[in-house]
């Protein structure tokens, strides 16, 4: 791994109305990210189009990995210098939509793609299709990252799987609702911790429709500790990523004690006994 630190800015903000305001304010919180040293800007889940929108408007505003928002996010990315993580819907010609996130770095190219594989929820399910394809680790600055969205980062297989592959930071796009802060107050820093990883998890705020954002993004070192997190409201968060403090905390790795041969079960169905 780079011995240099990794800085990055998590962007909590409401959703906008349209995906041309969306990407106006990113522009501004890309300048602000930049102007304080961030190399890297995490938005929220959907953070284009908006998340609690209805399966028609999200089919509509569905496009390639490659289409209009993502050579917009290009743009703002190369005039900026820094990388961005953000999500939005992604066409899928067999179905409804993908839930998606891109890394776009300052060059303005894909640095990595993936879709959200755990779908949360009666509304999640409407307006979703499934991702099918396990998140890869990609390496960014000397850094392994690897991403993954919202539900995602609370089954524990999704961030060891990762942290398997060798991870040094997750980078999570969310949009939690406010009455489940459990997830950012434990079970964010427990995945850091049990993998040795950092886990930077960045949620949406505010009220759109009837859907209520409960913010709190949050980012946790590999002991667990949180190094910064935000309030309810909009905000943009700055932490630098160490990785020394990354080493250290790897003298004692969970990792090395796993005895895989004992965890079949784990692969079963929930019906399968154990």
């Amino acid at each position: 791994m780079n011995t240099e630190p990794l800085t990055l800015a998590l962007w909590q903000t409401p959703y906008a109305a349209t995906p041309a305001e969306a990407l106006q304010r990113l522009d501004d919180a890309a300048a602000r990210a930049r102007a304080q040293g961030a190399q890297l800007l995490l938005c929220p889940e959907m953070g284009l189009t908006g998340y609690a929108i209805g399966a028609e408007r999200v089919r509509d505003l569905a496009e390639p990995a490659d289409g209009a928002l993502a050579q917009a996010v290009a743009v703002i990315a190369q005039r900026h210098g820094l990388a961005i993580v953000y999500g939005y819907p992604e066409h899928n010609p067999l179905g409804p939509p993908f839930n998606a996130v891109q890394a776009i770095g300052p060059d303005g190219r894909s640095q990595a793609r993936y879709r959200k594989t755990h779908l949360y929820g009666a509304m999640d399910r409407a307006q979703f299709s499934a991702g099918e394809t396990a998140s890869q680790v990609f390496v960014w600055r000397g850094w392994r990252l690897g991403l993954l969205i919202c539900y995602d980062v609370e089954f524990p297989e999704t961030v060891r799987l990762l942290a398997l592959q060798g991870v040094d930071a997750v980078l999570v796009p969310t949009a939690n609702m406010a009455a489940f802060d459990e997830v950012p107050q434990l079970l964010v820093p427990a995945r850091a911790c049990e993998n040795r990883v950092f886990v930077a998890y960045a949620n949406a705020c505010g009220q759109e429709n009837d859907t209520a954002y409960g913010g709190l993004s949050t980012v946790a070192d590999a002991t667990g500790a949180v190094l910064a997190r935000a309030g309810r409201g909009e905000e943009l968060l700055w932490v630098t990523l160490d990785p020394s403090a990354l080493a250290t905390a790897r003298g004692h790795s969970y990792l090395e004690s796993r005895r895989s041969g004992l965890y079949g079960p784990l692969i079963g169905t929930p019906s399968t006994p154990v």
